[in-house]
């Protein structure tokens, strides 16, 4: 009778590490981010701006490509 093993890629120590780094990183970003805060409101005033054209021309591409195609 054959059971099927299962088998893991990683052991359990390398899973509580990687959690562990996980959340290690993002309370790093939280914390640098904080720090940084006033710099960003102060350098990148109206990049939202560059953000919404980005959107467009994607928008744009994906209209061009759909009324091209029929």
């Amino acid at each position: 009778m054959y059971f099927c093993i299962k088998k893991t890629m990683f052991s359990k120590g390398q899973l509580l590490f990687a959690l562990f780094f996980i959340i290690a990183f993002i309370i790093a970003m939280i914390i640098s981010y904080k720090k940084d805060k006033m710099l960003h409101n102060q350098f990148y005033k109206g990049n939202y701006k560059i953000l919404l054209g980005f959107i467009a021309f994607v928008v744009m591409l994906f209209l061009i490509k759909y009324v091209t195609k029929h």
